[in-house]
């Protein structure tokens, strides 16, 4: 069969029938080398070789009818395959053979056949010449055989090698199905379709068909080649389009690539519905379920030794939102024991490899070696897999599904204390094999981890507590006993470490609140097992694989022709192997297999023995049944016959405890020993009954292990019937895991047990999409183009079919439903999408449109409404602001006024004082001259008198001309000054707050000692006119003065000079000092506003100027103080004495006379 030339197109459809490729065997020429000998072997009608070579002893496949292990044996040596006629070219069926698809008219037109060896293989030969019912055959190697015409089956050509879908093959037959699948199988394209079943050849390798690129290939549908991906693709689609759960059933047997295809479709769901970090989570599960619930095998590396659910739940938006685990029926025995060649659970070794030196010290661990548990099978490690590594794994895996570090060492804790019992070892005290325990380190150490009391544990696995009614019997156990309670007691500690672990699972990855119903179920449960030796676990193992056979069959086979049956279509019935005959020697009540292993785990003196006369007594009428010598029995099942030995069937089935264990464990200190016994004290309701009932024995559950096993298949089976399935069939392509290695005798076999030719004949056959009327009607009807007159559904759909030319080969009309073959229906959903999305886009531009023609409006009232608002608000608001500038200037004009009229009567009234002052004084010095001349003295000479006044008033005249005129100058530099401290002010107004307070503080005190200096100088010119006009008085009238007249008007002179000259000297201070505060502070806003460039602070600066000007300015305004006392006093003096007659000439002259 290897030497077909394979083509590496894998599939061709386009092209003619007739293509051949270059290498391929021509079709002509029959006769070709027809000189080359011919063997004489010939393969007559009845199975038996011409040259002696008997069919029957032939194995089928490579594997021998007797051999045990193999889960497909043959009875009685039959060799039979299914072949299914190619339904373009229909041939005539044989009634003694299942080959439907051999004639004479097709070895006339195919020249190529596919030969059954002897071996059971097949291989492509080329008819040379046909005589009668035998055929000469020419086989690849060259060599020539001599067969019966009707045992040849049709091959393809060769454009159909490797197809993905087996649908598409011209002939659907057993060597073609092989030979498709190696032939992808060669080229690493390990999945195929079967119609809507997926088959997956575990390639025993890695193959790059996996990771995020596949994973978006598909997600976007640019890869539609089968693959696990396409397949969870397709659920979570139809979960949320239909709104029903989905489920995805991986079966196969041990070996096949079970775990590893359910890991690849969690992937793939956690890829498509993650976000929320749970996906994380859920995948995290799998290195912790592998290594606390698989092991090595014969047969597998990494064998699944329990079933398990897991159930996906989704929210609305097609994101997973949590997830639920369900375990079915762990190995307990194989924590105990181990066949030769295999391992106990991954997590034994892993735990002793990879643990870290403290954990090996705090729970006194040695390597694998050491423990007897693990020394039964001589396996230690597994080829290519690092145990510690995996135990990193493991761990890290308990730390993201929030295990704490405590749980974590506790659950350590129990694996070291299982592996620790093992080494208990016992010591026979008396004569009639009593034991007890040796108090070693073996014995301490259990202790310690579980946290009990050496003397309590010594006494559990050396006596038993019987109760007699009222009392309470102690009896010793016997060596074999002893040892039956040890395993016992490290199989329930196991047992229960796996279920609370798979209890914390679910709380990490529990829904909650967001569950929604939506889910997709991916089910991996152990595949059908046969081996030298099968027990019980081999018997609930193949049970559940009958019930999903079960399943599969109802699904794919009874549901489909049954429901084509009721509709009324035209069909023809395709026969398929039923296996509810060996269901209902499994579930039969009350002569079934489960019921009476029940009823014998119940009876005190039921024994292996008496149940395997039982089941022969009741159970010989069934043809899936045969009674064997001893304690043995056959059951005939759907994938072949397995042989169970009865040994151990009901201690396994009744699962014992003692009542002293749980005990036991509730006293212990660890809290996960006290969690175990309360969950076996929980699930306790009955005593059992049997051996050990004597014993005082109790069991920890309230059914026997069967009976929850069945009760928890029935459960699975309900749940995944309300769901929609989805087939993958894993297949194993050789026995020794080998990668390449194809034997075409254990895949076939596998293919026949799951029925895949079957599936393919009823898919291509068949119309495996179908709608109700009324469902079509409302989905397609707007697709219509016109309107018909009856409106009822039947008549709608049919008007459907007719528009988009459906052929009438292609669908089917049932009394309630339309059916159609694989592919219509999505012609029509493809131009229902497309109208659908035509219809969208329309929809879309249009109220597009109405929605910016009514935003355009929306603005444009809006737009109108804030110009009326704010023109209503801005003419308020100018309105009142008006009103408020008017108020302003009123009140600014008001009291602008005032102070103007303060100022003014305040320099009015200073002026009267100093008028007053001034006029005062000088009356009373002129008064103090006439009276001084009048009193005596010799006159002197008149006109020097005269000429002595006069120039006296022309220099105070000089003075007061030049005092004047230096105070004019001092006004403008001040006032020039104030200008440009006001321009520095509004410069830096906003800088300097505070300066612009005392700069105008400043300009004030400046404005008020200039006002005092104005109204002194005033004082002194009124005086100085009032002193010159007394003089010309008293020079024109005043002839008869003495020269102590001469004597005053000297005194009276040098006073006048004296006060000219300390006004003189305070303006002129005033002066020097404006000048000085003006420049440096002139400098020092230049320095702030950073134009000139100092090593000085000027906030600092201006601060200690203005104190320098404060005190200044006390000193200043306290000498002018000082000055103007004395100017009074001087007045006031020379007022004194005045004569009235003097005083009434001086103010009649002054009146007359210009100043």
């Amino acid at each position: 069969m290897s030497q077909k030339v394979k083509p590496s197109v894998q599939s061709l459809k386009s092209m003619p029938a007739d293509y051949r490729f270059l290498g391929s065997p021509p079709l002509s020429d029959p006769l070709e080398n027809s000189s080359a000998l011919v063997k004489d072997l010939i393969i007559p009608r009845n199975g038996h070789l011409k040259n002696g070579f008997n069919g029957t002893g032939a194995s089928v496949g490579g594997v021998e009818n007797g051999n045990e292990d193999s889960p497909y044996s043959v009875a009685n040596g039959e060799v039979s395959s299914l072949v299914d006629g190619d339904p373009i070219v229909p041939l005539p069926q044989s009634t003694d053979r299942r080959w439907s698809d051999t004639s004479v008219y097709a070895r006339k037109k195919v020249l190529q056949f596919w030969v059954q060896l002897p071996s059971g293989n097949w291989e492509l030969g080329k008819v040379l010449s046909t005589s009668g019912e035998e055929s000469v055959v020419k086989l690849p190697e060259g060599n020539v055989l001599k067969v019966i015409s009707e045992t040849l089956v049709p091959a393809n050509p060769d454009i159909l090698d490797g197809v993905d879908d087996l649908m598409q093959l011209s002939y659907l037959n057993e060597p073609a199905v092989l030979y498709n699948l190696e032939y992808r199988y060669n080229q690493d394209m390990i999945y195929t379709k079967a119609g809507p079943v997926l088959v997956a050849v575990n390639p025993f390798k890695e193959v790059p068909l996996y990771g995020n690129s596949n994973i978006e290939a598909y997600r976007k549908k640019s890869n539609e080649s089968p693959h696990v991906y396409a397949i969870a693709d397709t659920a979570i689609r139809e979960m949320i389009r239909d709104e029903v759960n989905q489920s995805i059933i991986i079966s196969g047997e041990s070996g096949a690539g079970k775990t590893e295809t359910a890991k690849i479709a969690m992937q793939y769901l956690a890829a498509l519905g993650g976000g929320s970090g749970i996906e994380y989570e859920i995948l995290k599960t799998n290195p912790i379920l592998e290594a606390f619930g698989n092991a090595k095998t014969l047969r597998n590396d990494n064998s699944s030794r329990f079933g398990k659910l897991i159930e996906i739940h989704f929210s609305e938006t097609g994101k997973i939102s949590g997830a639920k685990v369900q375990t079915f029926l762990l190995e307990k025995s194989r924590v105990v024991q181990c066949a030769e060649g295999e391992r106990s659970y991954h997590i034994f070794y892993q735990l002793c490899a990879g643990a870290s030196p403290t954990l090996k010290e705090k729970l006194n661990l040695t390597s694998a070696e050491e423990y007897k548990y693990l020394q039964q099978s001589n396996c230690y490690s597994i080829n290519g897999v690092d145990d510690a590594e995996r135990f990193q794994a493991v761990t890290e895996a308990l730390d993201i599904v929030h295990v704490s570090k405590e749980d974590q060492e506790s659950v350590f804790a129990m694996l070291a204390a299982v592996l620790w019992l093992g080494n208990v070892s016992f010591t026979v005290i008396d004569n009639e094999n009593h034991v007890e325990p040796e108090e070693d380190e073996s014995l301490s150490t259990v202790a310690k981890l579980i946290g009990c009391n050496i003397s309590e544990l010594k006494q559990v696995l050396s006596k038993r507590n019987m109760k007699v009614r009222n009392d309470t019997i102690v009896q010793k156990l016997t060596l074999s006993q002893a040892i039956d309670a040890r395993d016992a007691l490290a199989k329930s500690i196991y047992a229960c470490l796996f279920d609370w672990l798979v209890e914390q699972i679910n709380k990490s990855l529990a829904v909650g609140k967001r569950r929604t119903g939506r889910s997709i179920s991916i089910l991996d449960i152990y595949g059908f097992e046969s081996f030298n030796k099968n027990s019980f676990e081999q018997f609930c193992i193949n049970y559940a694989n009958e019930r999903l056979q079960q399943h599969f069959n109802r699904h794919l086979f009874k549901l489909e022709q049954e429901e084509y049956i009721q509709d009324g279509i035209d069909w023809t019935r395709v026969d398929f192997e039923d296996n509810q005959n060996c269901l209902s020697l499994f579930e039969k009540k009350p002569l079934g297999l489960l019921s009476l292993l029940d009823e014998e785990s119940t009876f005190p003196n039921g024994t292996d023995l008496t149940f395997n006369n039982k089941l022969k007594e009741h159970l010989s009428a069934n043809s899936c049944f045969r009674g064997d010598r001893g304690k043995a029995f056959t059951v005939s099942h759907y994938a072949g016959e397995v042989t169970y030995e009865t040994t151990g069937f009901l201690e396994k089935n009744r699962d014992l405890l003692h009542s002293d264990s749980i005990k036991l464990l509730s006293s212990c200190s660890c809290h996960l020993p006290q969690a175990f016994a309360s969950s076996m004290l929980i699930h306790s309701e009955k005593p059992v009954v049997g051996p050990l009932y004597k014993a005082g024995g109790a069991d920890s559950q309230r059914l026997s292990v069967a009976t929850k096993f069945k009760d928890q298949l029935f459960q699975l089976m309900q749940r995944l019937g309300n769901t929609t399935p989805h087939f993958i069939r894993c297949i194993k392509p050789n026995n020794v895991q080998s990668p390449g290695l194809y034997e075409q005798g254990l895949v076939l076999q596998q293919l026949r047990c799951c029925g895949v030719l079957e599936v393919v004949r009823i898919s291509r056959s068949g119309f495996p999409t179908r709608m109700s009327h009324q469902k079509f009607s409302r989905r397609y009807g707007f697709l219509l183009l016109e309107s018909i007159a009856a409106k009822d559904p039947l008549s709608v759909s049919v008007a459907i079919l007719h528009q988009f030319n459906i052929l009438p080969e292609m669908y089917q009309v049932g009394y309630t439903k339309l059916f159609f073959r694989t592919g219509q229906i999505g012609v029509l959903e493809d131009t229902r999408n497309r109208t659908l999305h035509g219809i969208l886009r329309l929809q879309s531009f249009f109220r597009g449109h109405q929605a910016r023609s009514r935003l355009r409006e929306h603005k444009r009232r809006v737009t109108v409404l804030q110009s009326f608002v704010r023109g209503e608000k801005v003419r308020k608001e100018y309105k009142e602001l008006l009103r408020r500038h008017r108020a302003s200037s009123a009140i600014q004009s008001h009291v602008k006024r005032r102070i103007a009229k303060r100022q003014y009567k305040a320099t009015v009234d200073a002026s009267v004082v100093i008028q007053s002052a001034i006029r005062g004084e000088l009356v009373r010095r002129c008064a103090g001259d006439i009276g001084w001349l009048k009193s005596g003295g010799t006159k002197r000479n008149e006109s020097d008198e005269v000429l002595v006044k006069a120039s006296v008033l022309s220099e105070l005249h000089r003075r007061v001309l030049k005092s004047e005129a230096s105070l004019r100058e001092k006004e403008e530099e001040n006032d020039i000054l104030r200008q440009r401290l006001q321009q520095y002010d509004n410069r830096w107004s906003e800088y300097e707050t505070k300066m612009k307070s005392m700069e105008e503080i400043w300009q004030k005190q400046m404005r008020s000692l200039q006002s005092s200096l104005s109204i002194a100088k005033k004082s002194l010119e009124v005086e100085d006119s009032a002193r010159n006009s007394d003089a010309s008085v008293n020079a024109s009238d005043a002839t008869d003065l003495s020269g102590g007249g001469d004597f005053r008007t000297h005194g009276r002179t040098r006073s006048v000079g004296v006060g000219l000259s300390v006004i003189s000297r305070l303006a002129e201070e005033f002066g020097q000092r404006a000048q000085v505060f003006g420049d440096d502070t002139k400098f020092l806003m230049e320095v702030k506003s950073g134009q000139v460039e100092a090593n000085l602070d000027p906030e600092r600066e201006l601060r200690r100027l203005k104190q320098m000007f404060d005190t200044w300015k006390k000193d200043y305004g306290g000498r002018l103080r000082e000055t103007k006392l004395i100017l009074g006093k001087l007045g006031n003096e020379e007022s004194g004495g005045s004569a009235e007659r003097v005083k009434m000439k001086w103010w009649g002259r002054l009146k007359s006379t210009r100043f």
